[in-house]
């Protein structure tokens, strides 16, 4: 079988990096993996600027990627492939807003998941690698679990065995404490689906799956849930009814479901001080007094008197963080508005005077795992830095991309 591979919501290329281990040399990009890249998809609504296809364009070449709403696109027109990737959006159930006040998959972005059933369903790929937020697992709030319900009844309808991991990159030797979710789908048609059929949950999230091989876990858990996705009439009654917890670790065997809590195994930090610049950095991202004076209040520990808006008085708390951040841990989850004057902007001791600045963004890309100047195409400082704040950790799609080529190896 063929390593061919369609991305889906391209961005600026994480899973491309990662599977094909991809590096810059004197600006020109050089693909060392195995995948060949048969079509990409890379459109930001409602914006006429497009840094991120842009960037794609510039380093893979405009030949293979397209810049349209998907939903315009005839998925007929997609070329067969092996693997379908993709980060879908996840704006509508982000870390940066509250469970309660998240729309889910019914949000405006969150709908983009039917651009990838779709495609499930008239192109059949044999293996699917999809990456989002933690937060997929919980939304949305007065129906927990009904939405990644509906996205595990959507496999289940189009022939598909289901495998998902939440990892903390952070927590096994990368640079950075993000969490997501990610979601390996193998359809009916593989000779790894029937091999998967032999073997029981347990099993697979513990030691037979392709998260446990990467990414191992302690023997033990903490919670467990089983449910079923394969008893409801159609997609609309698991929209009605459809609620379940869900945990960090999981398998969908034939629509059943088993979800558990459990914990990683696994001792390699990461620091932050690996990932600075060691050269001189230009003055504009050093801080001045008052930014540090305003950085000192934002990420201090406060109670502050507050009142609701039928008057009733509340105290609103949060802890101290450290300032700066803690150069022999792993860097924070990068959010789209690092750099800003914010509580979740990173700020750093340079490497040479020993001054507070923030994160340069080539240290963002380091954080990441992109190559150094992999944004460096024309785009703003602060694109840049939303690129790295919607992107994935590449480290993590290079490891799942090991097992999934082994898998397929074995296909033959």
């Amino acid at each position: 079988m063929e390593k061919t591979l369609v991305e889906l919501f391209a961005g600026v290329g994480g899973f491309r990096c990662g599977l094909n281990h991809v590096e810059l040399k004197e600006n020109k990009t050089v693909e060392k993996g195995n995948w060949k890249c048969l079509w990409a998809n890379q459109w930001e609504p409602a914006t006429k600027s497009q840094e991120a296809y842009d960037c794609y364009v510039k380093r893979f070449g405009s030949e293979d990627v397209n810049n349209v709403d998907i939903f315009e696109v005839d998925k007929h027109e997609i070329p067969d492939h092996t693997l379908l990737v993709g980060g879908f959006p996840c704006q509508d159930y982000s870390v940066a807003q509250t469970l309660s006040t998240s729309k889910g998959i019914e949000g405006k972005k969150g709908v983009l998941w039917w651009a990838i059933e779709e495609t499930l369903a008239i192109k059949q790929p044999p293996f699917v690698l999809l990456e989002n937020v933690d937060r997929l697992l919980l939304s949305p709030a007065k129906q927990r679990g009904r939405d990644f319900g509906m996205i595990l009844r959507s496999f289940y309808e189009n022939g598909y065995d289901v495998e998902w991991r939440v990892i903390n990159a952070g927590e096994y030797g990368l640079p950075q404490k993000r969490r997501r979710t990610y979601i390996f789908a193998y359809h009916k048609s593989t000779n790894y689906y029937k091999k998967m059929q032999e073997i029981n949950e347990r099993d697979i999230c513990f030691e037979q799956g392709i998260f446990a091989k990467q990414f191992p876990i302690k023997d033990g858990y903490e919670k467990i849930v089983k449910n079923d996705v394969s008893g409801y009439k159609d997609l609309l009654e698991v929209s009605d009814k459809f609620k379940s917890e869900f945990y960090n670790t999981g398998v969908m065997i034939n629509g059943g479901i088993y979800s558990i809590k459990t914990k990683p195994d696994y001792n390699l930090v990461y620091p932050l001080r690996n990932i600075r610049e060691q050269e001189k950095v230009d003055d504009k991202y050093f801080l001045s007094e008052s930014q540090i004076e305003k950085f000192t209040y934002l990420k201090g520990g406060k109670r502050i008197p507050r009142i609701k808006p039928n008057g009733q008085p509340y105290t609103y708390s949060e802890g101290a963080m450290p300032f700066p951040d803690n150069l022999d841990a792993p860097a924070r989850t990068m959010l789209t508005s690092e750099s800003g004057i914010s509580r979740t902007t990173h700020v750093i001791e340079d490497f040479k005077t020993k001054k507070l600045r923030l994160l340069t963004p080539k240290e963002c890309e380091r954080i990441n795992g992109f190559p150094d100047d992999w944004t460096n195409t024309g785009m703003s400082d602060k694109k840049r830095y939303f690129m790295m704040g919607n992107a994935l950790v590449v480290g993590v799609i290079e490891r799942i991309g090991k097992e999934i080529e082994n898998i397929i190896d074995e296909e033959e």
